[in-house]
């Protein structure tokens, strides 16, 4: 069982910048793939950004490509999420996930096992 724990969502202006991190117990951090998910009210859950597990490889949203950064150090069990230039449009409420099995591949599950509590990103005009 893995279990992910949020912080550092919050309320920026345009332009801003936020960091995101995630705690994750359980298993040895290096066997858990990870990664970010959003969702805004009304709109369809989005996959931001994703880390495999020794953080040689990574994947970004077209929408947030050259403004988000995923890294993770698996000495200290820790994701983080770093933000910038935000946009209205990047508000939502972001959830932290893993898995021990990489779920955009063809024939693994196609979503993350384990998913955090979530933490919400408000970013005004």
């Amino acid at each position: 069982q893995v279990h992910l724990v949020e912080s550092g969502g919050g309320s920026v202006q345009a332009g801003g910048s936020l960091r995101l991190s995630c705690a994750q117990s359980g298993p040895p951090a290096s066997s858990v793939f990870m990664g970010w998910f959003r969702q805004a009210p009304g709109k369809e859950r989005e996959e931001v950004a994703r880390i495999n597990r020794s953080a040689g490889n990574t994947y970004y949203a077209d929408s947030v490509k050259g403004r988000f950064t995923i890294t993770r150090d698996n000495a200290v069990n820790t994701v983080t999420l770093e933000m910038h230039n935000l946009k209205p449009d990047d508000t939502a409420m972001y959830y932290c996930v893993g898995s021990p099995r990489p779920w955009w591949l063809p024939g693994y599950s196609p979503e993350p096992s384990y998913w955090g509590q979530g933490t919400q990103v408000t970013v005004s005009s």
